[in-house]
């Protein structure tokens, strides 16, 4: 009989986890799951910023093939405003060769108001939400982002002022602002 007391013994032994083991793994999965869980929680921001500095590359993209085009196509350089050309299909307003800062240019660019808030200038500041802009500035912001972050995450396109000073788009975001 101790033999069979003996293999009785062992089986008992060998049937599974005990609880504190069991304890043990759980607590080890809560400590890698809080280390992880801050960066999946800053996808929405790094997704924002990484599309609104696309938008801006389009932008620039657009202003610079208009300029070209306006150019090839000997548009007057010293007109203030008046000219167009015609890009994928849209007719873009221009200033001294380059994309006016209208709703033209953000066409052109891509950029419509399904993915984007769009602020053609002027436009007066809102405390916290939105930053001002002028009459010769495009404001672009994602959709999606809290009304604080608007103030913190965006891109301007500021038209062409002469022949010789090219527009300016500037980007003022980055992930934590973008939230």
């Amino acid at each position: 009989m101790n033999k069979q007391a003996s293999i009785a013994s062992r089986q008992r032994a060998q049937g599974g986890f005990t609880l504190i083991e069991l304890i043990v793994v759980i607590v080890i999965l809560g400590i890698l799951a809080a280390t992880a869980l801050p960066k999946f929680a800053n996808l929405g921001g790094d997704a924002r910023l990484a599309s609104l500095n696309a938008a801006a590359g389009s932008l620039k993209s657009v202003s610079s093939m208009a300029h070209g085009q306006a150019l090839v196509n000997n548009s007057n350089v010293t007109a203030a405003d008046g000219s167009k050309t015609t890009m994928e299909g849209t007719d873009v307003n221009l200033v001294f060769t380059y994309p006016k800062a209208d709703i033209s240019t953000t066409t052109a660019a891509g950029l419509t108001d399904t993915d984007y808030t769009i602020n053609v200038g002027p436009v007066t500041a809102v405390a916290g939400t939105t930053p001002a802009v002028a009459s010769d500035e495009v404001l672009v912001r994602p959709k999606g982002i809290s009304a604080a972050a608007g103030e913190n995450c965006w891109i301007k396109y500021k038209q062409a002022a002469s022949a010789t000073v090219p527009p300016v788009v500037t980007v003022n975001a980055n992930a934590t602002n973008c939230q």
